[in-house]
């Protein structure tokens, strides 16, 4: 029978794995990086889905699909959920694996660090596009998790930068492209420096920094920083 139902774009999609957590009844995974519908009857159609990818990698169409089976979808998720693997042994996203990291305890005579931190407020949700302390400014769109796995954050990113804050994965981005494409808009940014973490989810807030420069018709330096779990930063590329 024909009914809506999702389509993958493999070609766009960055394995980021926000679908998979934006659907309620577990129709799509990461295979191989990518995004897959595990099966037909699992998709309702419905595409909450859609507003989540960062990459307009996943859209509705009509087509003949076997018909969304509710009672299926209850095993699946009761299914998945009993084999769900110890955190050691997580199998979903990276971003989600529960590690430990042994530290080397030295001694030292630490000194006290001040704060680089400039402009108030920090989270992506709550700045203002009109603030006077966007005009002239070096701004840094930082993922949240990077300020606690780089210990030189406030000496070396953050110094001499103003701030936002977001995360891909866990926030609502709907407005996430509106407010940067309007803070980009608006006022003269001299540069855009986009920190994020190694883990593929982390991905997505450099799609909607580069979505919402090229949607204000601005062309400022963008540059982008990954950073390793582990602390040490692993790309410093422009672009």
């Amino acid at each position: 029978m024909k009914r809506k139902i999702i389509k993958i774009d493999e070609g766009k999609c960055n394995g980021c794995g926000l679908c998979v957590n934006a659907c309620a009844e577990g129709a799509i995974q990461i295979v191989n990086g990518k995004a897959s519908l595990v099966s037909e009857i699992y998709c309702d159609g419905l595409g909450a889905c859609i507003g989540e990818c960062p990459q307009d990698a996943i859209k509705i169409e009509e087509r003949d699909a076997e018909s969304f089976d509710e009672k299926a979808v209850h095993k699946h998720l009761k299914k998945r959920e009993a084999k769900q693997p110890a955190p050691h042994k997580h199998a979903g996203c990276p971003g989600m694996a529960a590690l430990s990291f042994k530290k080397n305890s030295t001694e030292s005579n630490a000194v006290k660090m001040e704060s680089e931190l400039s402009q108030w407020p920090v989270q992506l949700h709550l700045v203002p596009p009109a603030a006077p302390y966007w005009e002239d400014a070096d701004l840094l769109i930082c993922a949240d998790c990077v300020p606690f796995a780089y210990a030189n954050f406030h000496s070396e990113l953050l110094k001499g930068r103003k701030l936002v804050i977001a995360c891909p994965k866990l926030d609502d981005t709907g407005t996430y492209l509106e407010k940067l494409t309007a803070i980009f808009k608006e006022n003269n940014i001299k540069s855009i420096t986009v920190a994020r973490m190694e883990v593929p989810c982390c991905g997505g807030i450099v799609m909607i920094a580069q979505r919402a420069l090229q949607d204000s018709g601005k062309n400022i330096p963008f540059k982008t920083i990954i950073v390793g779990i582990h602390g040490e930063i692993l790309d410093d590329k422009v672009g």
